[in-house]
This record gives C-alpha cells, structure tokens and sequence, in this order.
C-alpha cells in the first residue's frame, strides 16, 4: 500500500512538472474607431474604421519544453475586421500565422508554415506602419514594401537566428506547391537587426516571384485577397535605422519596390485600372519620431517621399506621393490605449493608361484627385 502511494505522488510529481514545462497563450490586439476622409472616389466619408492604428488579430502561442534548451513551438493566429467580424481573408481560419518549428536558446528557431518574411519582421519595426509605431494608415502607397504587414508567405520554411549581443538574423523560403512549377508564385526573404542601446540598425530583401498566377496555393495570392499587389517578379530591399535620446526616437527608413509585369493593384478595396503589364519601380524615402511627454502620452510623427518610374505597354509616367502623418497615443492602462491621428498624402504625376496619379492612403478607397486627408480617433486594446 505505501508502496502503491509514492509511486502514485512520483507519478503526480511528473504530470505537473510536464504540464508546467508547456504553456499555451492567447494573445491579441482589436483597434476600433471612427474614421473621416475628405475624398474616396469624389465623396467624403465617414466610417468605423477597424486597424486604422494596428492590425486587428487573435492568437494562440505554444511552447514546450523538450531539455537541454530545446522547445516545441507554434503559433496560431487569425486577422479579423472588427467591425462585422470577417475574417482578412476568405476561406481561412489563420490567415496571418499558422507554423510548428523548434527553438533552440543556442542555435534559434526553425519553422514551417505560414510566417512573415523578412522585411515585416527586421525592417517593419523601424517604420511608421510597422510595429515599432503602429500606423496603418502611414503606410507607404498600396504598402508596396509590406511594411504594414498586409500579406504573410504559405508554404514557408523559415529560420531565425537566437540574439548574438543584439544581432539577429534569419530568411525565409515559400514554396509554390506546384507540381512541375517550382518558381510559380514562390516567395524568398532574408534580413537582419541590430540593436545596442540607443541605436537600431535593420535590412531585408524580399522576392516574389508570380504572385498574379492562378496557382492560389503558392506562396503569395492576389486572387484569394492575399496581397495589395501582384506582379510576375517582385523585388524589395531597404534599411532603416533609428536612434533613441531619452524620450525621444528618431528614425529614417529607405525601401525599394521593383514590380515587373503587374497583373494588379488593390487600393483600399478598388483595383486601378489600365496599368496590368507595366512595371512600376518605387523608392521610398521615411523619416519619423516619436517623442513622450509622459510614461503615458506619446507623439510620433512621420513624412514619405516615394519616387515612382512606370514604363510597359499600358503606358508610362513618373509618379510621386508625399505623406504625412501626425499621431497622438495615451495609454490608459499597459494594454489599453486611445489614439487620435491625422495623415495628408499628395499625389502627382501619371500613373500609365490609368492616367493622372491619384492619392490612396493606405486602408481607404483612392481619391478622385492628387489630395486626401484622412482623421481617425480610436480605441485599441491589447490582449
């Protein structure tokens, strides 16, 4: 019987050190308010805006311990609009996440599924829209570089280096899931940060190769909602680096977007048209700062000049936007924060057969004209 007893608490012992060697989170973020925009398509607008500020998602997180600094980990992890509800993107259930891998605290992490390249994870974080600011409506036009994080890449294997004294880096690789069509809408990415102290340093290259195809399995998908853009060869590159003093950041990013042979551009829900076959080349050039006033009230500012060259045979031009945006954050507790933010975007220039470029704040239907002004306060809770 005493016997029957320790083997019975040894066994309890282990069930609740092995339940305690994994975890599981449910994390989130839900970013709601009320929108004004001047012009969408010849009218203004009043809207509840969902992720005017940062993107409106749930998530599960998992972690398990396997000894000798080695883990199971996984991410699930679903993006919704919250005003109806609707998932980001039709016919899934984790649209932005979905990947299974092992971290090891020596070596880093290696995972498969559906992840973010490069850019959204080393270089998003030093920009307006990324995270380290988190400001949809700053993105760069129809976010050609993926600074806001609109798309993510299926069929990625990726792998994340561990923090050697605030280095870090990683690639990805998404394969097409095309059987005799290897590089038919396949995606790769590589990229790398720096941190120590004050300054932060990051660059990242990102290709995609016929996101436009109707191999909607393949990495990345205009068809099913994926992706703003899709053109037969995507290529982004840039840096950013910024430098923190006390309550005061500083930063200056540098994108490049080369798309060659667009098959289309969704802004804001509205494709343009006329400009299927040309190639667009764009260069971004961000400065932003943020500076608080208190632990509690923060303000962050940002400018984008972007440089656009169109040639193909839908026609040519030279189109350029200037954005501005200003934003003001309190927080009204670690997880919960009210926002109230304006952005202004300039837009000249021909944009091929579709002819006088127009202005399209990022999230909002286009202007009928070269100018838009877009306000939003709202509510973001994170969870």
């Amino acid at each position: 019987m005493k016997r029957t007893l320790i083997a019975a608490g040894l066994v309890g012992t282990f069930a609740v050190t092995a339940h305690a060697q994994s975890s599981v989170t449910i994390y989130g973020s839900l970013d709601a308010g009320l929108v004004y925009s001047n012009n969408q398509g010849g009218h203004t607008n009043w809207q509840q805006g969902s992720s005017s500020l940062s993107n409106t998602y749930f998530g599960l997180r998992g972690s398990e311990d396997l000894g000798g600094g080695l883990h199971a980990i996984f991410t699930l992890e679903n993006g919704f609009n919250l005003n109806n509800g609707r998932n980001a993107e039709n016919g899934t259930m984790f649209n932005r996440q979905a990947f299974v891998g092992l971290k090891s605290d020596q070596f880093g992490t290696l995972t498969l599924g559906r992840q973010y390249d490069s850019v959204s994870d080393y270089l998003a974080p030093l920009s307006e829209a990324g995270a380290g600011f988190g400001n949809n409506l700053a993105a760069h036009p129809f976010d050609n570089d993926n600074l806001a994080s609109s798309f993510s890449i299926k069929n990625a294997v990726k792998y994340t280096s561990a923090n050697y004294a605030g280095l870090k880096f990683g690639g990805l690789y998404g394969f097409s899931n095309a059987a005799g069509e290897f590089a038919n809408n396949r995606a790769w990415s590589a990229g790398a940060s720096y941190d120590n102290g004050p300054l932060s340093f990051a660059a990242a290259y990102l290709q995609l190769n016929n996101s436009g195809s109707a191999n909607l399995n393949g990495a990345v998908s205009q068809g099913d909602g994926t992706a703003a853009v899709a053109a037969e060869l995507q290529r982004t590159f840039g840096a950013g680096i910024n430098y923190t003093y006390g309550p005061a950041t500083a930063g200056f990013v540098y994108t490049h977007t080369q798309l060659d042979g667009i098959t289309g551009v969704n802004v804001g829900g509205a494709t343009l048209p006329g400009i299927a076959g040309t190639n667009l080349h764009l260069d971004n050039y961000e400065v932003n700062g943020r500076y608080s006033l208190t632990p509690a009230l923060s303000l962050a500012a940002s400018y984008t000049f972007t440089d656009g060259k169109m040639t193909g045979s839908n026609g040519s031009g030279d189109p350029k936007w200037h954005t501005v945006s200003l934003q003001g954050d309190y927080s009204l507790s670690r997880r919960t924060d009210v926002y109230v933010e304006g952005v202004y975007q300039h837009a000249s220039g021909e944009l091929g057969n579709f002819g006088t470029n127009v202005a399209s704040i990022n999230t909002l239907a286009p202007s009928s004209t070269g100018n838009q002004v877009a306000a939003a306060v709202g509510l973001r809770h994170r969870f």
